[in-house]
């Protein structure tokens, strides 16, 4: 059998394209390993040492004082079951809001789609919003985290991937008589899971990092806390302590504590913690994810 001979300019070709693929993965790693091996530094040691490629000494200081703190556990089930909860009821309504109005029979259907555009361009602004969300009742409740549910553009996303399904589908199954719920239950939505897992991976994101409704809408309940609320506390808390110390007659302790508790060794940890869940969860969804991202932009 004949072997195929590789000339030197693709010879070439081939070392240029590994030598930039290559770099440019350990550009996009990186700065994941650079949180990694700062939190796991001693931090009596990073303010003299730069931290590069390994860690500066093995500490698990960092860590330990941020797995430490009071109502970690709580506050870690409160953002687990937003994350869920609000990511599921978003990927729902969305898909059916997105049938609706991939369906041409749908009275005033073209109106109601570019009410919902204008959304993404004009909103109520954070006041408008705030005194609506206390008018409805539902201030430090949990359902501040998966009230509304719909995002005009998971929708957008969704309608043009419905629309570019065969319409024989449906129209068999109208003619066996099948009702439009059934339909969407047993056609649409199997057919969508690529777009529903690249929206759930977008809510799950969002939902996981949100943190800004809790300091606005449910700050005076304790039981609502999410991680990430109560990590950027404990973050300020550490910056505001380490500015106080500074230039201050204190004690070889206290001077300790502060050298050990450095807001850039917490920033680090809180990055780390925050991030590692949805680092964990991404790998399974990947494969739905870059098709239904591609099959989006065909039509899109």
């Amino acid at each position: 059998m004949a072997r195929y001979k590789i000339g030197p300019a693709r010879i070439v070709f081939n070392i240029l394209n590994y030598t930039f693929f290559t770099l440019f993965t350990l550009l996009c790693v990186y700065p994941l390993w650079y949180v990694f091996i700062y939190t796991i530094s001693d931090p009596a040691l990073v303010t003299g040492t730069p931290v590069t490629f390994y860690p500066v000494g093995f500490s698990m200081y960092n860590l330990s004082r941020v797995i430490r703190l009071d109502g970690l556990a709580h506050a870690f089930f409160i953002s687990v079951a937003r994350t869920v909860v609000g990511t599921a009821l978003t990927v729902i309504c969305c898909m059916l809001l997105g049938y609706v109005f991939s369906q041409e029979n749908v009275p005033f259907r073209k109106l109601m789609y570019r009410i919902m555009v204008v959304t993404m361009y004009v909103s109520g602004g954070l006041i408008p919003t705030y005194l609506v969300i206390r008018a409805y009742g539902i201030m430090n409740t949990f359902w501040i985290y998966i009230i509304p549910p719909v995002s005009a553009y998971y929708v957008i996303l969704i309608k043009t991937y419905i629309e570019q399904l065969p319409p024989s589908l449906q129209e068999s199954a109208l003619i066996d008589g099948a009702s439009y719920l059934r339909i969407f239950i047993r056609i649409i939505m199997p057919l969508s899971m690529p777009i529903a897992a690249t929206i759930g991976i977008y809510s799950a994101v969002e939902q996981w990092n949100a943190w800004f409704d809790n300091h606005i809408y449910t700050f005076t309940n304790d039981k609502l806390l999410t991680l990430q609320y109560l990590l950027y506390n404990y973050l300020t808390e550490a910056e505001r302590m380490t500015k106080a110390l500074e230039g201050t007659h204190i004690t070889e302790a206290m001077a300790k504590r502060a050298q050990n508790l450095t807001p850039m060794g917490v920033r680090m940890t809180v990055t780390l913690i925050t991030v590692m869940p949805i680092l964990l969860v991404y790998p399974f969804l990947q494969r739905y994810f870059i098709k239904g991202i591609l099959i989006g932009a065909i039509k899109g």
